[in-house]
């Protein structure tokens, strides 16, 4: 047999699942191929959903990916002065335009924007030289991994339900995953007394742990940590000598306001000396997600706090090999960091768009999670954050036999069955972990906001023919309303 055969490929690579592009994705774009008109809610992927993209960074980068236009003499009738200014700034950052490499770590200019934006979010300096620019959150968050585990002894502690890209990366580096459940309960709040046995279950079995991840706001289970919580989770993580990875890229997408977002780094450096001098930090954010929602162009970054200079020094050999991040996707960075102010010619617009969009994305996190809970045998916590729903689906008996019997686990039979019926395309609860016995489906929030009743009702009457099939007849009036 050849090297490419299935049976000879890296072992890593095969227990590698991602849920997110998995069998129920696999099975839609089946269906949308044979005329079947289909809503994908399976990934935070708001354009694909019609949100429209913001005017100005659009404007800045048009113009930098085609300078000839900056020599036209009619320039000033089709882009405004403040976006032509940036654009030429832009320009100027580079070694060569759009099409040059940069440095390994991204352009020094826009790792400056990034440092005092974080300055300004948090009230405390930042480091440029301690920024790298990556192509989106996921790929600083796979260098990152990659310099942490050094073979499957090591352990990283995920929350669980959990975005799939840390389960996959860490089968894919050959580390363990070590899961921290959620309290659904608690409204998706993270329980010390649980994160405190799953280190201990972990190295009982051998397993070294050097890592614990957070999304906050949580993926795909959209609460927001409270600062109490976070303040938890750096003492943790310092009495246990772990390194913490805040996946903060949904810091933008808050929906309510109690509980604002509020950066680890922010709640670290105000605890103080010694945990602020010593405690390991690295913090993700991107231009994927937020009111811009630029998936596709691939922008991100990570800050590294109390990391050594020889350990950035490897993290920067690491990023050489592929020689740059993208370099458009770094000036949308910069734009997102440093966005129009008060007094710009592009101000109000800018406003006018992303309020607009995060007002009506705040709007359909209420719709999506109140049309759950009408929903028969449906809980869903409400979205404080990030852009998903993630209802618990409680299976008649009678269902999970069916799901049992067609060699599917429950969620998945159950959202086969949605899709087919409706078109709607979501991930089960199954591909982000849950507890034994507790089945959910996450779907995001991003359908245009005058479709969602018409999706919600469509989900309902599904539901209701779905529960009117496998119940129990004595069980058929049970609701949540």
């Amino acid at each position: 047999s050849k090297p490419l055969d299935y049976e000879n490929l890296n072992e890593n690579v095969k227990k590698c699942q991602y849920a997110v592009r998995g069998e129920l994705y696999l099975r839609a774009s089946e269906l949308q191929k044979e005329g079947k008109k289909i809503i994908f809610t399976n990934v935070g992927n708001p354009h694909a959903l019609g949100q429209k993209p913001l005017t100005f960074p659009r404007q800045v980068v048009a113009l930098c990916q085609a300078p000839f236009l900056l020599d036209d003499p009619n320039v000033g009738l089709l882009f405004p002065a403040d976006a032509i200014a940036r654009a030429k700034h832009y320009i100027s950052l580079t070694s060569g335009g759009l099409g040059a490499y940069s440095d390994s770590r991204g352009i020094p200019g826009v790792r400056k924007e990034v440092a005092e934006f974080i300055q300004r979010r948090d009230g405390y300096p930042s480091d440029p030289e301690l920024i790298y620019l990556t192509d989106g959150a996921s790929k600083g968050v796979m260098q990152i991994l990659n310099v942490i585990i050094r073979g499957q002894k090591d352990g990283i502690l995920v929350p669980v339900p959990q975005y799939p890209l840390y389960s996959a990366t860490i089968a894919l580096l050959g580390g363990s995953l070590v899961p921290y459940y959620l309290e659904e309960t608690e409204n998706w709040g993270l329980d010390l007394f649980n994160l405190r046995q799953s280190v201990a279950n972990a190295r009982s079995q051998g397993t070294t742990v050097r890592a614990m991840v957070i999304i906050n706001p949580g993926n795909p289970t959209g609460q927001c940590l409270s600062e109490a919580n976070l303040r938890q989770v750096l003492s943790f993580c310092y009495e246990n000598n772990l390194v913490l990875l805040a996946d903060e890229v949904y810091q933008q997408n808050i929906y309510q306001d109690e509980r604002p977002f509020i950066s680890a780094r922010k709640v670290l450096m105000g605890i103080g000396p010694p945990m602020s001098n010593e405690l390991q930090l690295v913090s993700f954010h991107t231009v994927s997600k937020g009111y811009w929602g630029e998936c596709g162009q691939r922008g991100g970054y990570f800050e590294m706090t109390n990391i050594s200079p020889e350990t950035v020094d490897e993290i920067y050999k690491v990023s050489s090999i592929a020689l740059s991040p993208n370099v458009p996707a770094q000036i949308f960075m910069g734009l997102m960091v440093n966005p129009p102010k008060p007094g710009d010619i592009s101000y109000d617009k800018f406003i006018t768009e992303s309020k607009g969009i995060l007002e009506s994305l705040r709007r359909r996190a209420r719709i999506m999670t109140d049309g759950f809970n009408s929903c028969r045998n449906i809980v869903c916590n409400f979205t404080e954050g990030a852009m998903y729903s993630f209802p618990q689906i409680q299976l008649p008996a009678r269902a999970i036999e069916a799901a049992n019997r067609a060699g599917k686990v429950p969620d998945v039979f159950y959202c086969l069955k949605l899709l087919e019926a409706t078109g709607i395309s979501t991930v089960p609860g199954s591909g982000f972990g849950q507890k034994e016995g507790v089945f959910h489906l996450r779907t995001t929030i991003l359908p245009a906001e005058e479709e969602m009743p018409e999706i919600m009702a469509s989900f309902k009457k599904f539901n209701d023919d779905f529960m009117d099939q496998y119940e129990e007849d004595h069980h058929k009036a049970y609701s949540r309303m």
